[in-house]
C-alpha cells in the first residue's frame, strides 16, 4: 500500500528560491553555482545593489535572501528591513568574510541567521536550506570571521560613540592626537562611512560596540 507522505515530508520536496545580494561578481557566481546544484533549490535571482535587490525581491518573491553583511556605503543588517516590506515571506541570512553582528542585533535588524563565508559550501547550502524552511541559524563567534577593526580601532570607536574628540580620546589612551585621526580614518574606511555620527551608527548596528 502507498504510504501518503507527511506535512514534513511535504515541505521538503518544495523547492526554494533564493535571492543572493554581494556587490563582486565573482562571489554571486560562486553562490549561484553552489546553490544551483542543490536538489532542493528552485530559482537563484542575483543582485549587486541595495537598490537592486529591493527591486529585485519585489519581483520574485523569494524564499530566502542571502545577503552580504557589507555593501558599500549600506550594511546588510540596514538592508533587511526594506526587505522584508518588499516581499514580507522572505527570510534574510547575513554573511560575511570579514565582519560580525551578533545574534540580538542581526535579529533586531529582523534577520532570521547570519553566518561566516569560511563555512564549508556544504554549511552554507544547508543554512540557505534551514532558513528557507523556518529555522534560524547564527554562527557562534568563535566560528565567525574576525571583527575587521582592531583592539586599538574598537576603543577608539567606542570613545567616538561616547562623544569624545579627538583630543579627548588622545588623552584618554596616550596615544597623540595625529594617531588616533590615524586610527579614526582607518575605522571609518573599514566600516565604509563619513563621519563620526555615520560610524556610531553602523557599529551599534553590527554590534561592534559594546552596550
Amino acid at each position: 500500500m502507498a504510504r501518503t507522505p507527511g506535512a514534513a515530508e511535504q515541505l521538503n520536496g518544495d523547492k526554494l528560491s533564493v535571492l543572493v545580494v554581494d556587490d563582486h561578481a565573482v562571489v554571486q557566481w560562486g553562490f549561484r553555482l553552489l546553490l544551483g546544484r542543490q536538489e532542493w533549490m528552485g530559482e537563484v535571482a542575483v543582485a549587486s545593489t541595495t537598490e537592486e535587490a529591493v527591486d529585485t525581491a519585489r519581483r520574485t518573491k523569494p524564499d530566502v535572501a542571502l545577503v552580504d553583511l557589507f555593501l558599500g556605503e549600506r550594511s546588510g543588517a540596514e538592508l533587511c528591513e526594506a526587505l522584508r516590506e518588499a516581499s514580507p515571506k522572505t527570510r534574510v541570512l547575513l554573511i560575511s568574510g570579514a565582519g560580525w553582528i551578533s545574534p540580538e542585533a542581526a535579529r533586531a535588524a529582523g534577520a532570521s541567521g547570519f553566518i561566516s563565508k569560511d563555512w564549508s559550501a556544504d554549511e552554507v547550502a544547508n543554512a540557505v536550506r534551514m532558513v528557507g524552511r523556518g529555522m534560524t541559524v547564527f554562527a557562534r563567534q568563535a566560528d565567525g570571521p574576525a571583527t575587521p577593526l582592531s583592539p586599538r580601532e574598537r576603543e577608539v570607536l567606542e570613545l567616538i560613540g561616547a562623544g569624545a574628540t579627538n583630543r579627548e580620546i588622545a588623552e584618554r589612551l596616550f596615544l597623540s592626537p595625529h594617531t588616533i585621526k590615524d586610527h579614526t580614518t582607518a575605522l571609518y574606511r573599514k566600516l565604509g562611512v563619513r563621519n563620526r555620527a555615520e560610524a556610531t551608527r553602523k557599529a551599534e548596528q553590527l554590534g561592534l560596540t559594546r552596550g
